[in-house]
């Protein structure tokens, strides 16, 4: 049992690691594809949505003021809100609809 659990640690590492090194080996020259260069600027945020939306859902009571809170934030966020008093409002609707909802 033991060694399979170092197996898969080096499995894991090398994995990792040729992620990591092979494009820096295989791609000496600048990335002229147009269509790559976007997909490739558009990864990092992608990324960062794919985890972050569902936490948003996922990190309260009841999905309802979870997803009324990420609608409040887009909303805010599209009127030209800053960070502080988007994070602040949907703190509150999160707050106010648990309370509501869950003593209800």
């Amino acid at each position: 049992m033991t060694h399979q659990i170092w197996l898969y640690l080096a499995v894991m590492a090398a994995v990792c690691y040729a992620i990591r090194v092979l494009p820096l080996t295989l791609l000496r020259k600048q990335i002229r594809n147009r269509f790559l260069r976007s997909f490739l600027y558009y990864v990092p945020y992608v990324t960062l949505s794919v985890m972050t939306f569902p936490a948003i859902i996922e990190a309260t009571r009841t999905p309802i003021a979870g997803g009324a809170a990420l609608g409040l934030g887009i909303l805010l966020a599209w009127m030209g809100a800053g960070l502080f008093p988007v994070a602040v409002s949907c703190c509150a609707v999160v707050f106010l609809l648990e309370w509501f909802l869950v003593s209800a």
